[in-house]
């Protein structure tokens, strides 16, 4: 009797009856997700929504405490942005440029990220109508994508079948172009970090130690300057942040502006960079530029570029010298190639501001009508540009 048993049990784990569906593996994914467990990730990301491709280096940590660091890489460019999730909000952080943006948000847990495992677990157990196969070393899902970016729609995720992390993801458009590829290198749940792992003053020291020829952080001027608001016209000026609401954190707890030394900025300013000029080669339909000027923020020259049509917005692109802002409640947009802060409600009394910085240019993009996915196509549009 036994042994028929055993024939029976070998003749059914040879047609497969012991291996797991996907329903399994959700619940296995599921737990493994409701253990608020930390793990550290490493791998490349390669984009093609912009005119080239390009790709980036890619490194995620995440703390039980819900603290989050993700370092994104240009690997052409040799330029690094890190995104931090602490106990005194979120940051988005330019180290090579000693600039950071401090804002309150619940991000991650309101949008998703490819390179997150929390918003790749949550795409798989959310679609009841995933698709399930499986290859040599990994389950592979194929669901609905839920990101910002509109042109992506799909996206097939492997996962380790040892471990259930993720080891690829493609994110795909509508007719099946791949516009995202993450491919992880190494993966670790249950991973220690240091207590200041987490922490801004780290992440932007750490990062001039690497770089011996970058100034200290003692030479970093926290201050911030002018900028027109969304509806002004090329004369509008406004201190101290007014129109994204954010403040210079060393100016917001002194109630002072802060001036930089002047024996500091003099031969920064005799060395000031011209902006350029960069257009988006992408507009929405019935939208047309109307026209540029010259301006200035604060020590700092700077361009403003204003279009018209079915919506209004401006666009300000500067060389910022490097400061520490604070912004009102707002919320990580990804871009692809970098990472952008979005803040306000797109209302007249409180224009959208769309923030983000990329070869050493901080833009700045206003309007009181445009949607965020309009805005992002806009913001994407402008990567790959050269100023003329």
């Amino acid at each position: 009797m036994v042994a028929v048993v055993m024939c029976v049990a070998l003749v059914l784990a040879g047609c497969g009856m012991g291996k797991k569906d996907a329903g399994s593996i959700v619940k296995d994914l599921d737990h493994v997700m409701g253990k608020s467990s930390s793990y550290q990730a490493t791998g490349s990301m390669i984009l093609n929504t912009g005119q080239q491709p390009q790709e980036y280096q890619v490194e995620v940590a995440f703390s039980p405490e819900h603290f989050y660091r993700i370092s994104l890489t240009n690997a052409t460019k040799d330029v690094t942005q890190i995104v931090l999730r602490n106990e005194e909000g979120v940051f988005v952080l330019t180290p090579h440029l000693k600039k950071s943006f401090r804002f309150q948000s619940d991000w991650p847990e309101n949008q998703g990220q490819v390179y997150l495992f929390q918003s790749l677990a949550k795409s798989i157990i959310a679609d009841k109508d995933r698709q399930f196969t499986t290859d040599k070393d990994a389950y592979v899902f194929d669901v609905a994508a839920n990101y910002q970016n509109e042109q992506l729609s799909r996206q097939k995720i492997w996962l380790n079948k040892k471990t259930l992390a993720p080891a690829q993801v493609q994110v795909s458009d509508a007719n099946q172009n791949v516009l995202v590829q993450v491919n992880f290198t190494h993966f670790e749940f249950d991973t220690s970090f240091d207590k200041d792992y987490f922490q801004m003053e780290r992440n932007m020291t750490s990062w001039n130690l690497q770089q011996q020829t970058m100034p200290t952080s003692a030479d970093v001027a926290v201050t911030d300057a002018d900028h027109p608001a969304a509806t002004g016209g090329k004369s509008v000026t406004d201190k101290n942040l007014s129109a994204t609401g954010g403040q210079s954190d060393q100016s917001k707890a002194t109630g002072t502006t802060t001036k930089p030394d002047a024996t500091k900025t003099a031969p920064a300013a005799a060395k000031a960079q011209s902006v350029g000029i960069v257009e988006p080669y992408y507009l929405p339909k019935d939208v047309v530029k109307q026209d540029i000027s010259d301006m200035k923020l604060g020590e700092d020259s700077a361009v403003l570029l204003r279009y018209k049509g079915k919506y209004s917005f401006n666009l300000i692109e500067v060389r910022p010298q490097a400061k520490s802002v604070s912004l009102p409640p707002g919320d990580i947009v990804d871009l692809g190639f970098t990472v952008g802060v979005i803040t306000g409600n797109g209302s007249k009394d409180e224009p959208r501001t769309l923030t983000w910085t990329n070869d050493g240019v901080e833009f700045r993009m206003f309007t009181g009508d445009m949607p965020v996915n309009e805005m992002i196509q806009v913001a994407m549009a402008t990567d790959g540009q050269s100023g003329k």
